[in-house]
């Protein structure tokens, strides 16, 4: 396998976006209205307000997303992560997590937070292995949210 390159986002890339992640929530769940405006309008909804995107690319493709959304001055979200199914199980959602808790901490991040659901399994442990600890009581946009988690970046 040809290494993977973490990119940052540009407009181009917008398709490959919505389409990696619309598969994997497609696939176990049902897509909401916060995932099309996230995904159908990246720069208004992410990168404007002071948010990031990475990209995977693997032998020139786009294979994998992973978006930081700001929700305070020290705290954002990880958020929109997927990894095309062709391309799992190569450790690609692991470097899109560090490259985008690098980059909350570039913004002067303290904390960093997620939602999932408890029947994304390999997406827990891989939450887990980032550094990542359950936590409760956050507004969530998601009916299907059933797992918070929260890294703190300041240990």
């Amino acid at each position: 396998m040809s290494s993977v390159n973490i990119i940052p986002y540009e407009g181009q890339y917008q398709a490959e976006f919505k389409r990696i992640n619309e598969a994997w929530i497609s696939k176990f769940f049902v897509m909401e209205e916060a995932d099309y405006q996230a995904l159908d309008h990246p720069e208004e909804k992410i990168l404007n307000p002071g948010g990031a995107i990475v990209l995977a690319e693997l032998g020139g493709k786009i294979v994998g997303t992973c978006a930081l959304i700001k929700m305070s001055d020290d705290q954002y979200e990880l958020a929109k992560m997927g990894v095309d199914e062709n391309a799992q199980g190569h450790g690609i959602g692991y470097k899109l997590g560090m490259a985008v808790i690098e980059k909350a901490k570039e913004l002067g991040g303290k904390k960093v937070y997620l939602e999932t659901n408890s029947k994304l399994t390999p997406a827990l442990s891989l939450y887990r292995k980032l550094g990542f600890v359950d936590v409760e009581d956050f507004p969530t946009p998601y009916e299907r949210c059933n797992v918070q988690m929260m890294l703190d970046l300041s240990i």
